[in-house]
C-alpha cells in the first residue's frame, strides 16, 4: 500500500505540473536567469540558516588540496576517521554523531550503502569536482530530494560543467606522481553537440605501493619499521550528457564506473604488520535528472538512479580454518525522486519531494539473511525569504519496510521528522545576522547492524537525534585593501537517544546502541581577503570547533560522563595563500585535540593530539595556447607519525608534484 501510494504522488505530481505547463505559455525571462545563475553559485554561508562551508577547486588547489577527505579535513565540526594510507578507509562524521548520520551527494543524488551506511570518501576523486559543500542541519535550498533532508548532514560533491567559449570542445591532460609510488594520470574531453547538448568524458589511473615509514614509542623503546599493504590500484571513468532542451527546461544524465584492488594496513599491534586483507571495489551507478522550470511560479524536477556495488574481501592470514577467509557482496538500489516547486510570490514558496527505493543485499556467507528494503521518504518544505528574514521549515516522513529470506525481518519503522531555522539581519546598516535551527532526525539500522550473520540485531534500535543551533554571521568590507571580511560562528546542542556507536575496523564494524548522548560544542570560521594591489592579494582562513560529547546512559557505568570515541574536544584548520605574478604560495594546518578509541577515556585507549602541516606553490602560464599549471606539495611537514585512529600510523612527509595541461 505504501508504495503504491508514493506511485500515485508522484503521479499526481506530473500532471500537476504538466497541466500548468499547457495553461501557461508565459515565461519570465529574467526569472529564469536568476535561476540558472544561481544553481551554479556556492551556497550562501553567511546569509543560510544553517552552518555552510564550501571549497571550490579554485581555492583547494590553492592549498594544496589532492584529495576529498584531506578537504573536508578543513570543515569546523568535522571528524574524517582515516586508517593510514592511500587505501585505508575515510568516513566523515559530523558534530559527534555517527557517520552513517552524514549523507554524501554526488551531483545532487544521494550515495548509497545499505549494508554499513558508511560512505568511504576516499573513493572520490577531487579530479572533476567543481566545488565541495557541508551543510550542517536542514538546507535552505526546498528543490531538492527528500533524502537530502534525511540525515544530519549533507557534504555535496559537485563536478564541472563545461563552459565553451571559442571553440567546441575542451581538454585537460593530468599528470601528479609523489612519494611511494603514487603516480596518477588523468584525461578529460568534452564536446559541444550542436546548441543544445554537449557531453564529456574522464577517467583516471592511481596507483601507489604506500610503503611510508613509521615511529611508534612502546615504553622506553623507540620501534621503526614501514608500513605494508597500502598498495592501490585503482580506475574510474565518468560519462556525462548535458541537454538545454529550451530555456526552461535542463537534462543530464551521468554514467559512473569504479574499480580498485586495495591493501587493508592493519593496526600496528605487538611489534606486528603483517596484515594480509584485501578488498576490491567495483561500483557502477547511472543517474539522470530532468528539470523544468515552468515560469516564474513552478518548477519541477524528476531524478532517477541505479547503484550496482560488488565487494570482495579476503584476508589470507592463515589464522582460518581453511587458511584464507574470502566474503563477496552484491548491492542493488533503484531510486526515484521528484519534487515541486510553487512560488507563491518572490518571497513565500512552497515545495513537495517524494522518494523512493528498494535495496538488496546478497553475501556468499552462510544463512545470511538476504535482506531487501523498501523505503519512502516524503518532505514538505515551506520557505519565506526577503531582505531582512529567512524561515525555513521542512516536515519529512519517513517509511521502511524489510523483508528477509533467512531469520527474523526488522519491524516496518515509521516516523515524522521536523525541522525548523531562521536567519535575520539585526540592522539595515550592517550585514550582522542571527541565525537559529531545530531538526529532528531518524536513522535506520544498516543492513550490517540487523542482519551480520552472527553479530547481527534485528531488535536493534534506530537512532534519534536533535540538533539545536544558534549562530551570528557577519561580513563587511573595510577599505580598497582589507575588501572583504567574514566570520561566521555557532553554538549547538545535539541530544542522540539510541545511539548507535560503530567501532572502527578495517572492514567489519561492531555496532551496538549506546544509549543516550549529549553533545555541546562551539564553531568558529573565519575568512579574509587583502588586495596589496591589482596584482597581489593575501587570502586568510580558519576555523575552530568545541566539542564535548559525553555519555550520558547509566550513572554505573565507567564510561559515564566520559568524551565518546573518535570524538576531539578541540580541532580546528587554518590557510594562508599569497597569489602574485611569480610564484603562488601557500601554508595551510590540521590540527585535532585528544581523543579515545573506546568509550573509557583512560590513558590506555588515548590517541594523542596532532598537527598536520602542507605547504604548496603553483604557477600557471601560457604556451602556444595551451594552458600550463604545476604546482608542488609538502605535506605533514614535521614529518611526525601521528594517528587518527588507535594504532594505525599516518603517513610522514610526503611531496607530490602536478602537471596540468588545458587545451
Amino acid at each position: 500500500m505504501k508504495l503504491l501510494y508514493t506511485s500515485l504522488v508522484l503521479f499526481i505530481q506530473s500532471i500537476f505540473v504538466g497541466a500548468i505547463a499547457q495553461t501557461n505559455d508565459s515565461i519570465d525571462m529574467q526569472y529564469i536567469k536568476e535561476v540558472q545563475v544561481s544553481t551554479k553559485a556556492a551556497p550562501p554561508t553567511v546569509l543560510s540558516t544553517v552552518p555552510v562551508q564550501v571549497l571550490t577547486s579554485e581555492s583547494m588547489d590553492k592549498i594544496g588540496v589532492v584529495s576529498v577527505a584531506d578537504a573536508v579535513r578543513r570543515f569546523s565540526g568535522v571528524v574524517v576517521k582515516d586508517f593510514g594510507g592511500i587505501g585505508g578507509m575515510k568516513t566523515i562524521a559530523i558534530r559527534g554523531v555517527g557517520s552513517e548520520h552524514t549523507a554524501v551527494l554526488y551531483d545532487g543524488i544521494a550515495v548509497s550503502n545499505a549494508q554499513s551506511g558508511q560512505i568511504d570518501i576516499g573513493k572520490f576523486s577531487l579530479d572533476n569536482v567543481e566545488m565541495l559543500s557541508l551543510t550542517i542541519g536542514q538546507s535552505d535550498d526546498i528543490f531538492r530530494t527528500a533524502r537530502a533532508s534525511a540525515s544530519v548532514g549533507v557534504l555535496n560533491i559537485q563536478t564541472a560543467t563545461p563552459h565553451f567559449k571559442n571553440k567546441d570542445y575542451l581538454a585537460r591532460l593530468q599528470l601528479r606522481a609523489g612519494s611511494w609510488g603514487q603516480f596518477n594520470p588523468y584525461l578529460y574531453y568534452a564536446h559541444k553537440l550542436g546548441e543544445k547538448f554537449s557531453f564529456s568524458v574522464d577517467g583516471s589511473w592511481q596507483r601507489a605501493d604506500g610503503r611510508y615509514k613509521f615511529e611508534r614509542k612502546n615504553a622506553t623503546e623507540v620501534i621503526k619499521g614501514k608500513r605494508r599493504n597500502t598498495d592501490v590500484d585503482i580506475k574510474r571513468t565518468e560519462l556525462n550528457l548535458f541537454g538545454n532542451l529550451s530555456e526552461t527546461q535542463k537534462l543530464s544524465f551521468k554514467v559512473y564506473y569504479f574499480d580498485s584492488e586495495r591493501g587493508l594496513p592493519g593496526s600496528i599491534v605487538l611489534y606486528y604488520d603483517g596484515n594480509k586483507e584485501r578488498l576490491w571495489d567495483k561500483n557502477f551507478f547511472t543517474q539522470a535528472k530532468y528539470v523544468n522550470y515552468l515560469n516564474d511560479k513552478f518548477n519541477f524536477q524528476v531524478q532517477a538512479k541505479y547503484t550496482h556495488t560488488e565487494t570482495r574481501y579476503e584476508d589470507t592470514d592463515g589464522k582460518y580454518v581453511n587458511g584464507w577467509l574470502m566474503n563477496k557482496y552484491i548491492q542493488n538500489e533503484l531510486y526515484l525522486t521528484s519534487t515541486a516547486l510553487y512560488n507563491l510570490n518572490k518571497d513565500i514558496s512552497f515545495s513537495l519531494a517524494e522518494d523512493i527505493s528498494y535495496a538488496t543485499l546478497n553475501a556468499n556467507l552462510a544463512q545470511f539473511a538476504f535482506p531487501e528494503r523498501y523505503s519512502s521518504l516524503t518532505a514538505l518544505s515551506a520557505k519565506y525569504d526577503n531582505n531582512r528574514l529567512s524561515i525555513v521549515g521542512k516536515l519529512l516522513g519517513t517509511y521502511v519496510s524489510e523483508n528477509v529470506d533467512y531469520g527474523t525481518a526488522a519491524k516496518d519503522k515509521k516516523r515524522l521528522s521536523p525541522s525548523l531555522s531562521m536567519s535575520y539581519r539585526l540592522l539595515d546598516v550592517t550585514n550582522l545576522r542571527v541565525r537559529a535551527s531545530y531538526k529532528d532526525i531518524f536513522r535506520v539500522p544498516t543492513f550490517n547492524d540487523l542482519y551480520y550473520t552472527g553479530t547481527g540485531n534485528s531488535s536493534l534500535s534506530p537512532e534519534k537525534t536533535q540538533q539545536y543551533n544558534l549562530g551570528l554571521t557577519w561580513t563587511n568590507s573595510f577599505s580598497d585593501l582589507f575588501n572583504y571580511f567574514s566570520v561566521t560562528t555557532d553554538i549547538y546542542h545535539n541530544n542522540v537517544r539510541d545511539k548507535i556507536i560503530i567501532y572502527p575496523s578495517s572492514f567489519y564494524p561492531k555496532s551496538v546502541n549506546l544509549g543516550k548522548v549529549e553533545i555541546n560544542g562551539f564553531d568558529i570560521n573565519m575568512n579574509a581577503r587583502f588586495d596589496m594591489s591589482s596584482k597581489v592579494n593575501l587570502q586568510l582562513s580558519g576555523n575552530y570547533t568545541y566539542q564535548d560529547a559525553i555519555d550520558k546512559t547509566d550513572p554505573e557505568d565507567k564510561n559515564y560522563k566520559d568524551q565518546i570515541p573518535y570524538t576531539p574536544k578541540h580541532s580546528g584548520a587554518g590557510s594562508v595563500t599569497l597569489e602574485n605574478p611569480y610564484v603562488n604560495i601557500s601554508y595551510s594546518i590540521v590540527a585535532s585535540g585528544i581523543t579515545y578509541a573506546l568509550p573509557q577515556n583512560t590513558d590506555m585507549n588515548k590517541v594523542k593530539a596532532y598537527t598536520d602541516q602542507t605547504i604548496s606553490v603553483n604557477k600557471s602560464f601560457e604556451w602556444q595556447a595551451i594552458k600550463f599549471r604545476a604546482q608542488a606539495d609538502i605535506s605533514n611537514l614535521s614529518n611526525k607519525t601521528y594517528y587518527v585512529v588507535k594504532d594505525y600510523p599516518m603517513p610522514g612527509r610526503a611531496y607530490r608534484f602536478t602537471l596540468r595541461m588545458d587545451f
